[in-house]
């Protein structure tokens, strides 16, 4: 099929482009995506994009905001206590990272500023606030929580696999306290590893509020 012609919308619109890039890049990975692959993906001249998303950078964070609005459905019926909507929020990330892989990198590499990423930290800080947690611990939190989920799934999905499995063996004569622990590694990339991780990092948070006391 011919594409439409230059500049033409071709009855284009961001999200209908964000989910078509999103598909391109699950499909063949950020290394070959590129406007012009996505104008032949589209059946659409390069220029019909720029028309809606002005540029590869624009477009790079209209995919990352088109993944971030699946977590952000998925923490939409979370309680409204803080460590809970953490908590539906970071199992959320977990599997939206597992569903797009080869996106996933975007989301750790780049600031996410978008209005859907924005009104998730918004809803995490407000009800840390209102738990009234100290105003420090509160700023920091999205970036210690954030910190663990970008680099725990950058770990896990860069092995190759998104499957769960064991830690590779470890020489038991250099390494014997290593050794020592494996067993207790065992399942990496699991939902319990996940959650045992996660609760220690909640932890923390709580233990700085309780020494730092009430704002």
């Amino acid at each position: 099929m011919a594409r439409r012609a230059q500049g033409t919308s071709a009855g284009l619109d961001r999200e209908r482009i964000a989910a078509a890039a999103v598909a391109l890049v699950d499909r063949d990975g950020l290394e070959r995506f590129g406007v012009r692959r996505l104008a032949e993906e589209l059946e659409v001249d390069p220029m019909s994009i720029y028309h809606h998303i002005k540029g590869k950078a624009a477009l790079l964070d209209a995919i990352s905001e088109a993944v971030l609005a699946e977590v952000a459905a998925a923490a939409d019926d979370a309680p409204h206590h803080w460590e809970e909507i953490a908590r539906r929020t970071a199992h959320g990330y977990r599997e939206m990272a597992y569903r797009h892989p080869r996106v996933f990198p975007l989301l750790a590499t780049r600031a996410q500023t978008s209005p859907v990423a924005l009104t998730a930290l918004e809803r995490l800080v407000t009800a840390m606030r209102k738990a009234d947690l100290p105003d420090q611990v509160v700023a920091d939190a999205p970036l210690m929580l954030f910190g663990f989920l970008n680099g725990y799934l950058l770990a896990v999905l860069s092995s190759g696999s998104d499957k769960t499995g064991d830690m590779p063996a470890i020489n038991a004569t250099a390494y014997p306290t290593m050794a020592a622990l494996a067993s207790l590694q065992a399942g990496f990339g699991s939902v319990e590893e996940f959650d045992r991780i996660f609760d220690t990092v909640v932890g923390g948070i709580r233990d700085q509020a309780n020494r730092q006391g009430a704002r």
